[in-house]
């Protein structure tokens, strides 16, 4: 339907808004209304132009364009042109209703200014406009904004990676990718900015995605609790509303969104394994000392860092050739002993012209380039440095064919850090050195390529570092197309999860700084970001033996495992705090490892569906009010609760059991009922670890680094309680679990047992016993396929029973 009786007054309102000096306009009232097959498309008063449509039955994408033109329908954050769905429009006088094949319904009020509101197919209200704050921009600074209604009691999670609490209700934000060495709690913005969040209502969820590269900002009812706002220094308003379909869980809303912004590809076994770096390991002799420390003590692990000092004057993708003389040697003889190699890799390219880097680059016009078209220059580690602009599909390219060197050395995986971007003030700078001050990354004028729609660094800065991650994941994949990347990111923003793994950058040796890894973690997993982790101790300094070693284990079973430190902090290997202490942390590395198998599987669940490997308890309890703020414990996968000990000298700590599942002590087989607390026993050498009754999870008999893995049989521990699980077995590496190239293994569990489906074995790990935990006393009979089993044992101070499997043939066991 068409109301072109308003034309005349919408160019002249456009027109005073052209000329008019300067403060947010809201977009008016609608005076044409298109029908589309998405949705409608709707002209205001203003001269803007809006569409709204559903991108899936229940996703709806708003989109709004100050200038009454919309741009080219390309983001960084979506790989490819978003989808459309169809949808049924009903215009109307006052509204106009959108409704999807699921009954998703969307109602436009079209004057007196525009308001839209998302209904699920209950009728149930999702998100709804704040009339009193209609939809604004700005003419004169292109600036954009739009606020909801919210709850009093309504909570919201994500947002990547913020030093603020669990919930970010109340809270203002900013996104911006910053280096914030030493961040303190509460500290904004920081180094992944991920414009991405999911509400909790009432057990009910929704997610809401701002698709803006720039500079922008939430306000989360901390300005005005009865509304939150968001909006952006410039570009389109451009926000997807996830409504989760009938169930509204959390996780229908994550699905969702990674199924628009993407998904983490499976990272090779070895990148789950225990990972030990500092800044630096100087010298080849030094490196092999570690790794040699590591087997001779029978701790297992799997990766040796190495940072900038292992280059020639921190000139990427070359060696010290006097601290590191023979690299490929070093290298095979970590290969030899089950050892990865990851080496860090800045943007920062030396301007040196005896540099062949730097001068490959010039010549083919990679670099970033400043607003007079000179090529921008900025001092890091090596000294004035040029940087490639990774929104130009040939740096990129360029980038990526530079990994070619390391790995015919034998480098493993690639870490790419700095890349805010960060830089350091110039020489002569007379400033105050403001932490996040303008002197910290790229004049906001500097030019970038944008892949065909070139823009300044303020429209650019926050994909500066994802893209980087993408050159170098794309570079490694055409390089070694049958090996999986390991890239490791810093910064990042929307979708960074299809390129890299995440940690929380520069940290700090201090008790709140471990606590702060929960909320921090939890937050960016649900941000669609699944290998994600936190420097074990704290990079900035010197832990105690004792924070250290509750580090190590709050860490044990998050996804990314590695501890890292700076130059000056004391040695931070796990045997670095005498005898006592290499002891729990030996027994801490081993758990990470016996659980492998389970954590693997979860990397293949979230490749499928988007959930998880670490999860708050929210996230899979969105009913349990009292789960909606615990910050102190979480979840891997759905079936282990973990509760580190966070404050220095607690010898036991209170843990809350999610309402709706019953939770059995690992260590001694207690059961808890859900929906309750209890002071838990948490001496020196224990993790407080609890598992879902009914779940099963996989584990394997310790071994000192993943290659070892293949050898060593499964047990299948369940949990007494009706419940099940599955494994995921392929090679470890490579593509060939995308050809069927790999085996789920299935097992349902009740009161009397459990039930296996164990697919024909092509080589994998084979299921050697199933281990019952939580049994009140041993069982008088047990039987496999209706015959008696053989050694079958019963730890009475545990509550497990062992059966071992006389082969994989096995269907049955009742007990």
């Amino acid at each position: 339907m068409r109301f072109d009786r308003h034309l005349l007054a919408a160019a002249c309102a456009a027109f005073v808004l052209t000329h008019a000096h300067a403060a947010p306009r809201t977009v008016g009232a609608v005076v044409r209304t298109v029908p589309s097959a998405d949705g409608a498309d709707l002209t205001l008063s203003s001269g803007a132009r809006v569409h709204v449509g559903f991108v899936t039955p229940d996703v709806v994408r708003v989109r709004m364009a100050p200038t009454g033109s919309f741009g080219p329908d390309v983001s960084y954050a979506i790989g490819g042109t978003p989808p459309a769905s169809t949808a049924t429009v009903t215009p109307g006088d006052a509204n106009v209703e959108l409704r999807s094949a699921t009954g998703t319904r969307v109602v436009i009020a079209t004057k007196p200014d525009l308001a839209i509101a998302v209904y699920d197919g209950a009728g149930r209200r999702v998100v709804a406009d704040d009339p009193a704050r209609p939809m604004t921009f700005n003419p004169d600074d292109g600036a954009v904004e739009t606020s909801m209604r919210r709850d009093d009691f309504e909570l919201y999670y994500g947002f990547g990676e913020k030093t603020m609490p669990l919930s970010r209700h109340q809270q203002a934000m900013a996104m911006w990718n910053s280096d914030v060495p030493d961040y303190p709690a509460g500290h904004d913005p920081s180094y992944e900015s991920i414009p991405f969040f999911i509400a909790l209502h009432d057990g009910r969820s929704y997610g809401v995605f701002f698709n803006n590269t720039r500079r922008s900002w939430f306000d989360m009812g901390k300005t005005a609790p009865h509304r939150y706002s968001f909006g952006a220094d410039g570009g389109e308003l451009d926000y997807y509303v996830f409504t989760g379909g009938a169930a509204r869980t959390p996780a229908n809303v994550l699905r969702d969104y990674t199924a628009l912004t993407g998904r983490g590809a499976l990272p090779p076994l070895w990148a789950l394994g225990y990972q030990q770096s500092r800044w630096s390991y100087k010298t080849q002799e030094q490196v092999l000392d570690v790794a040699r420390g590591f087997r001779r003590r029978h701790i297992p692990a799997d990766v040796i860092y190495l940072d900038i000092d292992h280059m020639d004057g921190f000139r990427v993708f070359t060696w010290n050739r006097t601290t590191f003389p023979d690299p490929t040697g070093m290298l095979a003889r970590l290969h030899g002993d089950g050892f990865h190699a990851v080496t860090i890799v800045d943007p920062g390219i030396k301007v040196d012209d005896h540099y062949p880097i730097y001068r490959s680059g010039r010549e083919q016009g990679v670099y970033v380039r400043n607003a007079d078209g000179s090529e921008l220059h900025a001092k890091v580690w090596p000294g004035i440095c040029a940087f490639p602009d990774f929104t130009l599909p040939a740096a990129r390219t360029w980038f990526g064919s530079l990994y070619q060197a390391p790995l015919d050395v034998g480098v493993d995986g690639f870490w790419n850090d700095m890349n805010e971007p960060g830089v350091f003030a110039p020489d002569g700078f007379d400033k105050p050195e403001i932490s996040l001050g303008p002197q910290k990354t790229f004049p906001l004028d500097a030019h970038h390529a944008g892949d065909g729609q070139p823009g300044t660094h303020a429209q650019y800065h926050n994909v500066y570092g994802m893209q980087m991650a993408r050159a170098s994941f794309e570079g490694l994949r055409s390089l070694r197309p049958d090996k999986r990347p390991l890239v490791l990111t810093r910064a990042g923003f929307a979708g960074v999860q299809r390129y890299a793994a995440v940690w929380t950058g520069d940290n700090s040796p201090t008790w709140t700084h471990l606590a702060l890894t929960i909320p921090m973690l939890t937050n960016l997993s649900v941000s669609g970001v699944p290998f994600v982790g936190a420097d074990v101790g704290g990079f900035m300094g010197s832990p105690g033996a004792e924070l250290h070693t509750r580090w190590l284990q709050a860490a044990a079973l998050t996804p990314y495992f590695r501890t890292h430190s700076n130059d000056v902090s004391a040695p931070r290997e796990p045997w670095a705090f005498g005898a006592a202490h290499e002891r729990v942390n030996r027994a801490t590395i081993e758990l990470r490892y016996r659980l492998l198998p389970y954590l693997y599987t979860l990397f293949a669940d979230n490749e499928q569906s988007g959930l998880p490997p670490m999860r708050p308890l929210w996230f899979a309890y969105p009913r349990d009010t009292r789960a909606s703020l615990v910050d102190d414990q979480f979840l891997a996968g759905g079936d282990l609760l973990v509760a580190p000990v966070l404050h220095e000298g607690q010898t036991t700590r209170d843990v809350y059991f999610p309402q709706g599942d019953a939770w059995i002590d690992w260590w001694d087989g207690t059961r808890h009922a859900g929906g309750t607390s209890a002071r838990v026993a948490a001496p020196l050498d224990r993790l407080p670890l609890f598992i879902r009754a009914g779940a099963v999870v996989p584990t394997a008999p310790v071994v000192q680094h993943t290659g070892e893995l293949k050898n060593v049989p499964l047990t299948l521990v369940v949990a007494a309680g009706a419940g099940g699980g599955h494994v995921f077995q392929d090679a470890g590496d490579g593509y060939g679990y995308r050809d069927e190239a790999s085996r789920m293994i299935a097992a349902t569990a009740d009161d009397h047992g459990v039930r296996l489906d164990i697919p024909a074995n092509r080589g994998w790990q084979k299921v050697g016993a199933v281990e019952f935990t939580g049994l009140a006393a041993a069982p008088a009979n047990v039987r496999i396929d209706g015959k008696p089993a053989r050694d079958v044992r019963f730890d009475a101070a545990t509550h497990r029973l062992r059966v071992p499997l006389p082969d994989e043939h096995v269907k049955r066991i009742d007990f």
